[in-house]
């Protein structure tokens, strides 16, 4: 998880923030301005300074924020000019809006602040729907509004061309004022601020909301904040039940408000259309005498303080239900609560100003259980220390939060120093067991408390203690000698009280109605004084300020925490921070374990020579044979085709030659026959567990098995005992093939619909000219992780992107996931956390009497399904996949192809259609999407790449010989900017930094050939290359934009050495033709198979593909890799397909691959049968060699699904 900031003011109004990542408080740049309120975001923070004005600090990023200004330019066309600026008076104005409706001269537009900066001139877009203008952009109608084409006709009498300029804000990185000219009718200065709504449901990705009160107590909202636009547009005032004195905002729908009387304003209504709401509901307090001051929303949580500083919890509050359901007393005393991402909570204590975090806040149990202080140190702390620490360190007196033994070296008589240490320990320990026997009378019922304080004996052992420290005299040579400081008697009291542990530890929970027992939330927090061993010396006195900070408010609306974050925030900081924690990929294996490798050296050399001298005796056992048993359910091969009790048994044996061999047996009865079915483990050519299944199932393929589609498929109890097996299975079928370790440089790289990733070891006949190897032989092992894309190259660099758009970078690595113990590495192991969408639709029909309703025919498809209607999904019934958790509630997705209306639904003419987002007189059905988010933590030996979330990437398959180390790497960014990494090497495959490509429109794919060739593919379509890349001009010059394949919409694009392949939207797969060197553009698409997902173009021009589709002889499968044939110099599109891997794969990568096959003539095309793909329609036909003969076949109950 990358890091992020915690946000907070001290009372002289200096800003600080706080890394997750970092163990010190960082002044604001910006240091001249004094605030009072803060507000923080994912990207950004909103204050309040002294002056009362409003400033927002934007986070730098290496993607900059730019706001595309358009303009269209109109003519009309007349028998004496022609094409002209002369319009009827009807028409619309010269310059305008795409509508024509409001009035846009390209000479007025200015920029908005002075936070903004003209990043070019303005020019004509010569695109239009994906493919490329005449020269000049202008489309032709007949008049206006009318639909617009690229060519001019006889009946054309209106044209237009769209004129387009970028600005880009140049504020990152420091407070940019809003203006106060744009505050529109605001009578008052602001008093408080908040910020929230980036993950209101359903709403555009990016959208912020940002509410302001003023000193007479009015609420404005910010209208149209957004990533492209940080400033917002302006101030809209807010209706309100009375005065205002503090608002909140979560991240998602809930707005609350504390009124001057005490009372709280809960705003209802928000939602897509309208993020500000439509009405207040007003929560009164559990005392009308005691009323609120402070307030702070989330997702599911309120908490609140009270003008007598008790805090204050909701229970119940939901988007559905806002106002709750009733009041917790926390039972302490805050000066304030917030609330940031995932609801947790933090405070600011009302004694002593230091700022808490409330631990054990998970989603079962929002309340948390304990209150903990931060005590890190801000940064001019550690700088003013630096120096006295750094004279500690070299003499040889630095110490941390414990007793350390100092270095050898640095002792002038080690068995005196021991002996005078373990006197010292058993005195120590004589003074513990005295206090630890002593009652505390002061105890509250809880048996919380202050230790040191309620127990008089404790405070006179202190000085006792402090003797026993005091008599320590640690020499650092005959010269050198530290001073020691006596342990003062406070400082003992808070080690006795648990470390840093704070005395609210043992707050109590006090339901709303009066009378009740209060209830101890705090009891695994209470502090033992038994567990105090470690004693911090009195020598941190030297470099660690005696000055507290005293903290005015905070926020933590940017800072994300869950319950895997490791925070270094809760112990004292002595001397220099020696580990600071960055963003950089951690040292190789090599580097972290060179004494284990020379260990292990020794070992091997010791064996060696302890073996020698015995192998002239006979063995005593020529074999060992080691036998796993379990029981298992078998879906039968034969009919009736049903699930079968069955005894499974592994037999692994090793031979005389040392090799490991072994046989899975699979016992069952048939007609009272007692039956077996057996696998040798060296024909097993892959393990994997199998998508949408309600059983806890995988399958096993061999060769013949995959040229059937026909697995064998076996399930187990649970899920333990499925992953259990997988892994002593891939175990064993990995010794019998003599795979072990991390996989090659030339290794294929595939990626499950589950997100399972998978490696496989080629061979130099893969891809021969004469006798290839079935790509059905390849054996596959599954490596640790989840990912959505896998891209590789012949380096051994690894890049992948999750399902939540998260980059990762392979370790060198392997294991993790169900792999424990051997089998996988010790190290470049990680955790790896993934977000996915889990998918339901709501169908209806239409009827005259009651229009859509959820009563369909009889033969519809369920009311509620998934996409395919064939099986019913209900939002109460529908569960996330295995090892997946809820994050979100159900809501409405707007974003489902081909456009929704603005209640999400999309209409069609009947069960299944073409759906689109609008309503016809024809359409008598219709669908909306449901989604919901569900996240799973795996480990794996990847690495997370921050902070950028990806689409798309694409690494160079091979680095040219005579270049530099750099290796090119494109990405595509969430939000479809082009990316180029700088800084990837074979040392440093994670990089150094981004590089932003400027664009015309948002990128959806991006490929790099071997001689950085550079295609990418915009979200309408429409084809680029990006001309002049070379290793010395890594970003190249300029966009060539290339037409499509007539009336196709190309989603994919690969490149090699000096073919490119692209997809299209309907599974087409298109070849480039014509590209050489001198034209690497090249001249026409050509078509050459249907039914493809996905396609890779390796660094000898190989064609790998995702097929959807592929007739085996038994059934019928998805999703399944396929290897193109005869592909050669003379015939680049190759003769036949060879089909590998069964069903269930969604991506596969072999741009690793780079073993030159042995040049010979290829067989004729017409000696390999072509698979059967089946197309769109259904249709069944001969077609050319280059083309997938295809069949129509229904799914058989046995083909693994995608």
């Amino acid at each position: 998880m990358p890091s992020s900031l915690l946000w907070a003011v001290d009372v002289h109004g200096s800003v600080y923030t706080l890394s997750t990542a970092s163990q010190y408080w960082e002044l604001c740049k910006d240091a001249s301005l004094e605030f009072k309120r803060l507000a923080a975001g994912k990207q950004c923070c909103w204050g309040i300074a002294c002056d009362q004005q409003i400033y927002v600090y934007v986070h730098a990023n290496e993607v900059p924020i730019r706001y595309q200004e358009e303009t269209y330019e109109n003519q009309r066309w007349n028998p004496v000019d022609g094409f002209s600026d002369h319009l009827l008076p009807s028409d619309r104005w010269q310059w305008s809006d795409v509508t024509g409706l409001k009035h846009q001269p390209i000479k007025e537009f200015k920029l908005a602040t002075q936070h903004w900066e003209w990043e070019s001139n303005w020019y004509v877009d010569e695109n239009i729907g994906g493919e490329p203008t005449e020269k000049g952009g202008w489309t032709y109608a007949i008049d206006f509004p009318a639909t617009y084409t690229k060519s001019k006709r006889w009946n054309s009498c209106v044209r237009r061309r769209r004129w387009i300029r970028y600005r880009r804000y140049k504020s990152c990185n420091t407070w940019a004022k809003i203006p106060s000219q744009n505050l529109g009718p605001l009578p008052d200065p602001f008093h408080d601020i908040a910020v929230g709504g980036w993950e209101i449901t359903d709403e555009p990705f990016g959208h912020l909301s940002v509410w302001a009160v003023t000193v007479q107590g009015k609420v404005f909202y910010r209208e149209n904040v957004t990533d492209q636009n940080p400033e917002g547009l302006s101030w809209t005032e807010i209706t309100t039940l009375g005065e205002v004195v503090q608002i909140a905002c979560g991240p998602c729908d809930l707005v609350c408000a504390v009124l001057w009387e005490g009372q709280l304003m809960m705003r209802k209504g928000i939602n897509r259309d309208n993020p500000k709401g439509n009405s207040w509901e007003i929560v009164e307090p559990q005392n009308s005498g005691n009323g609120f001051v402070q307030v702070s929303v989330g997702v599911n949580v309120l908490w609140a303080v009270t003008r007598d500083r008790k805090v204050w919890f909701r229970r119940g509050v939901c988007s559905e239900n806002p106002v709750g359901a009733g009041w917790i007393c926390m039972n302490v005393e805050m000066v304030m609560v917030n609330i940031g991402l995932n609801d947790q909570v933090w405070g600011i204590g009302s004694d002593d100003r230091s700022i808490y975090f409330r631990q054990g806040v998970t989603p079962t149990e929002y309340s948390g259980k304990a209150w903990k202080v931060i005590m890190a140190n801000r940064d001019q702390d550690r700088s003013s220390c630096a120096s006295s620490a750094t004279s500690l360190v070299s003499a040889g007196c630095f110490f941390g939060d414990e007793v350390r033994l100092p270095p050898q070296a640095s002792i002038a008589n080690n068995a005196d120093f021991s002996l005078e240490m373990e006197g010292i320990a058993k005195e120590t320990e004589n003074i513990l067991e005295t206090i630890e026997r002593v009652p505390c009378s002061n105890n509250n019922a809880d048996g919380d408390g202050d230790v040191a304080s309620c127990c008089p004996v404790a405070e006179s052992k202190c000085d006792t203690v402090t003797s026993v420290f005091e008599n320590i005299s640690l020499n650092e040579g005959p010269s050198v000698k530290c001073d020691q400081t006596g342990l003062k008697p406070s400082a003992a009291r808070s080690w006795l009280s648990d470390g840093q542990q704070s005395p609210q530890d043992g707050a109590e929970l006090d339901t709303a109605p009066s009378g009740s027992s209060p209830v101890n939330l705090d009891l695994a927090e209470t502090s033992s004084i038994s567990s105090a061993a470690v004693y911090p010396f009195g020598i941190e006195e030297h470099y660690v300020t005696e000055e507290h900070p005293l903290w005015a408010w905070l926020s933590g609306g940017g800072c994300d925490i869950d319950v895997h974050t490791q925070l270094n925030w809760f112990n004292v900081q002595s001397g220099l921070n020696f580990s600071i924690q960055s963003h950089s990929m951690p040292n190789s294996c090599p580097q972290q374990t060179v004494w284990r490798k020379q260990i292990v050296q020794q070992l091997i050399e010791r064996s060696k020579r302890e073996v020698d001298d015995f192998k002239h005796y006979e063995q005593a056992v020529e074999q060992s044979v080691w036998i796993k048993k379990g029981m298992m359910k078998w879906w039968r091969d034969g009919k009736p085709y049903k699930w079968t009790d069955v005894k499974v048994a592994l037999e692994q044996f090793t031979g005389n030659d040392g090799k490991r061999d072994g046989i899975f047996f699979i016992y069952y009865t048939y007609n009272d026959v007692k039956k077996y079915l057996h696998l040798f483990l060296n024909e097993v050519t892959i393990l994997v567990p199998i998508a949408n299944e309600a059983k806890h199932s995988f399958a096993i393929y061999t060769p013949e098995r995959t040229k059937q589609r026909w697995p064998i498929r076996l399930s187990t109890a649970t899920e333990q005992e499925m992953y259990d097996w997988l892994a002593v299975l891939s175990l064993a079928c990995c010794d019998s093939s003599e795979i072990h370790g991390p996989p090659s440089h030339q290794a294929l790289w595939s990626i499950t619909c589950k997100g399972d990733v998978f490696v496989s070891e080629p061979s130099p006949s893969l891809e021969a000219a004469q006798h290839p190897m079935p790509s059905d032989q390849l054996y596959w092992r599954q490596i640790g992780g989840h990912l959505r894309i896998v891209e590789c190259n012949s380096q051994g660099i690894v890049w992948g992107i999750g399902y939540d758009h998260t980059a990762w970078v392979y370790t060198g690595g392997y294991g993790g996931g169900f792999f424990q113990g051997l089998a996988g590495s010790t190290d470049n192991i990680y955790t790896q956390s993934d977000v996915m969408c889990v998918y339901i639709y709501e169908n209806q029909r239409w009827n005259p009497l009651t229009g859509y309703s959820s009563r369909g025919l009889p033969t519809d498809r369920y009311m509620w399904s998934d996409a395919s209607g064939l099986q019913e999904c209900t939002k109460a019934h529908t569960k996330p996949p295995s090892q997946w958790t809820w994050v979100t509630d159900w809501y409405i997705d707007f974003n489902a192809p081909g456009g929704t209306d603005r209640n999400g639904w999309q209409f069609a003419a009947d069960f299944p259609a073409s759906y689109h987002g609008y309503k016809t007189m024809k359409d008598f059905v219709r669908r909306r999407r449901w989604a919901r988010k569900c996240k799973t933590v795996t480990t794996g030996p990847w690495f997370e790449v921050a902070p950028i979330a990806l689409r798309d990437l694409s690494l160079i398959p091979s680095v040219p010989r005579g270049t530099s180390d750099q290796v090119a790497l494109w990405a595509i960014s969430s939000k479809g900017d082009v990316l180029c990494r700088t800084g990837v090497t074979k040392q440093n495959a994670m990089g150094t930094s981004w590089l932003h490509i400027g664009t015309d429109q948002p990128f959806v794919s991006i490929s790099v050939g071997g001689h950085y060739q550079v295609w990418g593919i915009a979200r309408d379509g429409s084809t680029f290359y990006r001309g002049s890349v070379t290793p010395q001009n890594s970003t190249g010059d300029c966009w060539y934009h290339i037409p499509p394949p007539p009336k196709q919409k190309l989603v994919q694009v690969s490149v090699g050495r000096t073919s490119v392949c692209a997809v299209d939207e309907n599974g087409n797969l298109w070849f480039r033709q014509g590209i050489s060197p001198s034209y690497p553009q090249g001249s026409v698409w050509q078509h050459v198979s249907t039914n493809v997902r996905k396609v890779s173009v390796g660094p000898l021009d190989q064609v790998w593909i995702i097929a959807d589709k592929v007739q085996g002889s038994h059934s019928l499968s998805c999703g399944t890799v396929c290897h193109r044939l005869g592909v050669q110099p003379q015939e680049p599109i190759g003769g036949s397909w060879d089909y590998g891997i069964g069903g269930g794969w969604d991506h596969i990568t072999v741009r690793a691959n780079s073993m030159d096959p042995s040049h010979s003539s290829v067989p004729k095309a017409a000696d390999n049968e072509p698979v059967k793909l089946t197309t769109q329609n259904g249709s069944t036909a001969t077609k050319s060699k280059n083309i997938l003969s295809v069949e129509q076949q229904e799914l058989n109950q046995n083909a693994v699904k995608c």
